[in-house]
């Protein structure tokens, strides 16, 4: 009998509603081709222009499924803009759709945010490095930090003089995603340079007494995990041996905010936003998403790259996989990275992000046509078997 997983399917704003329906199709194809489990899809509607119509950021049957009974989330990107071009906000001059990302994170407690950065032969990235050099998974700390919700702003008259935003850092948030982080270098390879296994911790604590405490909870973690090598830097530093020796790191760990500016510098490293796949990991719960933002300017022109978002719907099968001890899902899982890694070595069906290079002859493909090459290679590989 088939495991039945529910999905809920937030699209949500920009290229979100075009990249989102596209990873749908893929999981709905290997769901096809794979027996042994079912995804029960269900769509909502949310985000900035859902607030627009309505006042609030998703319907109330979206949130509550969403937190109570989806067995995960696929997210799109939330960010719209108005008529004027501005930013559509909520009164609290948050960005309308914070709710749905940051009140999913906070509510569900999906503490890690992983984004696995690895380069796929026949992708162009500005700086020239063998794809077998960059295997690394980028974890960070989300539930805390400086994107903690406390923050405030003085005015004096009708000029804001004065703003504050809080940092914290707990012992028990350092520990939990230090400890995850151990985890997940116990089920890898080892970084490519050096097969050494090796749990990098990117922080400030040379200044900074929240990451030096950050610092002392890893390394008290580490001491706990043998085999597994520890490993510091500081983020400003970090940031450059990132570029000049990729090969090196295996798995990293930093504080939300620290961790959110690296890995966006992983995104280039890996082909850009359009290729960076990421889930943010609770101990019950799970919600996936492309790294990418909404891109307003660029929603219905159908060229949005496709391949992060349907990366995040693979990294959710594997989750499933290894949540629920289903060997179906994780083999659909691994079909689908073999799919998007063919195609995209062959070269000729690709997106406009990724004709440059190399690859700066070839006509660029749509969204649709990128996403119906790997449906179909999918099927290929199948077959093969």
């Amino acid at each position: 009998m088939a495991d039945v997983f529910k999905i809920a399917v937030l699209p949500g704003d920009g290229i979100g509603r075009e990249v989102i329906p596209q990873a749908v199709r893929v999981l709905e194809a290997i769901e096809d081709e794979i027996s042994g489990f079912e995804l029960e899809t269900h769509l909502f509607n949310c985000g900035g222009e859902y607030y627009r119509k309505h006042r609030r950021e998703w319907p109330e049957e979206a949130e509550s499924f969403s937190k109570e009974e989806a067995d995960a989330i696929l997210l799109g990107a939330v960010g719209a803009v108005d008529s004027s071009g501005e930013e559509v906000r909520l009164p609290d001059n948050n960005l309308a759709g914070y709710n749905i990302v940051i009140g999913l994170r906070m509510e569900l407690e999906l503490y890690a945010n992983v984004r696995p950065v690895r380069l796929i032969p026949g992708v162009p990235v500005p700086v020239k490095k063998e794809s077998e050099s960059i295997d690394m998974i980028m974890i960070r700390e989300n539930t805390e930090g400086l994107y903690a919700p406390i923050r405030g702003k003085l005015s004096r008259g009708r000029r804001i003089d004065l703003a504050t935003d809080v940092r914290v850092i707990t012992r028990f948030a350092s520990e939990r995603i230090a400890r995850y982080a151990f985890e997940r270098a116990i089920a890898r390879k080892g970084a490519p340079k050096d097969g050494v296994k090796r749990v990098t911790c990117v922080d400030k604590s040379n200044l900074l007494a929240g990451c030096q405490l950050f610092r002392q909870v890893f390394t008290e973690v580490s001491q706990t995990y043998e085999g597994i090598h520890a490993d510091f830097a500081y983020v400003d530093s970090f940031v450059q041996w990132l570029v000049r020796k990729p090969e090196y790191y295996d798995v990293i760990v930093a504080p939300n905010e620290f961790g959110d500016i690296i890995t966006d510098l992983g995104a280039a490293l890996q082909g850009g936003l359009g290729m960076a796949p990421a889930g943010n990991i609770g101990s019950d719960k799970a919600m996936f998403e492309p790294v990418h933002g909404s891109a307003p300017a660029h929603y219905g022109k159908n060229s949005a790259n496709p391949v992060a978002a349907i990366l995040s719907g693979a990294m959710m099968l594997e989750w499933l996989g290894e949540k629920n001890k289903s060997k179906s899902c994780l083999l659909a899982s691994e079909t689908v990275h073999k799919a998007i890694e063919e195609v995209l070595k062959d070269g000729k069906i690709r997106t406009s992000d990724l004709c440059w290079g190399e690859w700066a002859g070839i006509k660029p493909s749509s969204t649709k046509v990128m996403t119906d090459k790997i449906i179909s290679r999918i099927k290929e590989i199948v077959s093969e078997r």
